[in-house]
């Protein structure tokens, strides 16, 4: 029972000429702050010097949640198959942002209880009918999680193979904000009550509530020193199929876009199977689920933007990417001090020749 995938280093060795050319450029050094950050780390990833984002795409991937028979969510569970469709015909937050941010968006049904009809947006990697109430059963079997990575992997690798080198992910599931709550107690160690939030509108009395239901969870199956038995116990369907594609996608030195909390908890999962997932994925904002800035910070991560928020679908994903692809504009076409012919002199008055 394993899923290993091997990850290169970044470019390391790029790291001086790369950081030489950015304070060149006719600024003050570090006065761009997190964008000179970005535009770095993303030399880095392709190995060049004039990094190229080519032809990104939004895979959205979806399942339901059988733990949702608790109440753990005030919604009811048929939005998930509503919203896939939504987001086919180019409707919802995802639908009008990847086309405003550039993205190809592709649905993944990775476990949604509905019998989809094909279309060319739509990727059918579906394991199963939703995940199980994992407050009685293990939400997946092993074979199952693993087929769920496999699945990711193996759509990452398609796009990569059709020039795609920047991959945004974002999720649709009614309930999924709990397998994402479990999962983060689980892989870190932090208190469940720390971890659990509101998901889509749940009173105090609620998220209490769910608190408890996971709590109860957590000890029934108890806690595997093997992320994938962990996956298995606590995930959900999309989790497992965006952590596989987050490995993949890193294994083939592409960008990564995060979104909010769940597709964080994929991440933190990947990070588990092989940490260096984490040198090629950016974090595109700071979700308001609480739990989303703890995983974000035991990633060793910095979040792109602050805007409020918990909406999930990719929407940061896409969002952010307008801040990475001016990132890496700085980096290859914002004049140097010597193409400007600005100078400082010995007493730092500035002098610009036009």
């Amino acid at each position: 029972m394993s899923f290993t995938i091997e990850i290169p280093s970044l470019h390391n060795e790029l790291r001086e000429e790369l950081q030489y050319k950015i304070d060149q450029k006719a600024k003050p050094i570090g006065s761009l702050g997190l964008m000179e950050e970005i535009a770095l780390q993303v030399g880095l990833i392709q190995g060049s010097l004039t990094p190229e984002l080519k032809h990104p795409v939004m895979l959205t991937v979806a399942s339901d949640h059988q733990i949702c028979e608790e109440g753990v969510s005030p919604c009811p569970v048929e939005i998930t198959w509503q919203q896939c469709l939504n987001f086919l015909n180019g409707g919802g937050g995802i639908g009008l942002f990847s086309q405003e941010y550039g993205f190809d968006l592709r649905v993944v049904d990775a476990g949604v209880d509905y019998d989809f009809k094909p279309h060319p947006k739509l990727i059918d990697a579906k394991v199963r009918k939703g995940s199980r109430n994992f407050s009685k059963e293990p939400a997946m079997t092993i074979e199952e999680c693993l087929q769920a990575l496999e699945n990711g992997k193996n759509i990452v690798a398609k796009l990569h193979d059709e020039g795609c080198n920047v991959v945004g992910f974002g999720e649709m599931g009614i309930g999924n904000t709990s397998p994402a709550s479990a999962l983060l107690s689980v892989l870190t160690g932090l208190d469940i009550e720390t971890c659990v939030g509101p998901g889509s509108g749940l009173s105090k009395e609620g998220v209490n509530r769910k608190a408890q239901i996971l709590k109860d969870a957590i000890t029934k199956h108890s806690i595997s020193k093997d992320p994938i038995e962990n996956l298995a116990r606590f995930g959900g369907l999309e989790i497992a199929t965006i952590a596989g594609g987050m490995l993949e996608a890193a294994a083939r030195r592409m960008v990564i876009i995060t979104d909010g909390f769940i597709t964080t908890s994929a991440l933190l999962v990947a990070h588990h199977i092989n940490d260096k997932v984490v040198d090629y994925t950016f974090f595109s904002h700071q979700s308001q689920e609480q739990g989303h800035k703890k995983m974000v910070e035991y990633l060793g991560g910095k979040a792109i933007l602050d805007l409020g928020f918990r909406l999930g679908e990719g929407t940061g994903s896409a969002v952010a990417y307008s801040v990475i692809k001016g990132s890496v504009a700085m980096l290859n076409k914002m004049t140097s001090f010597d193409e400007a012919a600005v100078y400082n002199t010995a007493n730092d008055d500035i002098r610009i020749e036009l």
